[in-house]
């Protein structure tokens, strides 16, 4: 059984703080079964990282790549596209001096 949108967002946050790092919800989504995308950013190279929710053949909660780009703007422009076909989606933004996003779930490469 998945953990309900807003509770995954929850427990992804409090991980991030406990770690040292600053997260929030920039976009909230449906509570129960909104996507998911987590923006990564590493403070001490200034670069952001996209990962998107998916689910495997078994309904396991894993995460993709979707976009990769040196800028930013090509990242942001992704999530408001999604955002267009998906009114429901969640946004959470996470700054670290690593660039950790704080998924425990499995991350295709």
């Amino acid at each position: 059984m998945l953990l309900s949108s807003d509770l995954w967002v929850s427990a992804l946050i409090r991980r991030a703080e406990l770690a040292g790092a600053f997260a929030t919800v920039a976009r909230k989504g449906d509570a129960r079964a909104g996507t998911v995308i987590v923006k990564a950013f590493d403070t001490s190279t200034r670069r952001a990282r996209l990962y998107s929710e998916a689910f495997g053949p078994d309904g396991e909660r894993l995460w993709m790549q979707p976009v990769e780009s040196e800028f930013e703007s090509e990242l942001d422009a992704y999530v408001q596209r999604q955002a267009g076909y998906d009114p429901d989606i969640w946004v959470v933004e996470i700054e670290d001096r690593e660039g950790r996003h704080f998924i425990t779930e499995k991350v295709a490469a």
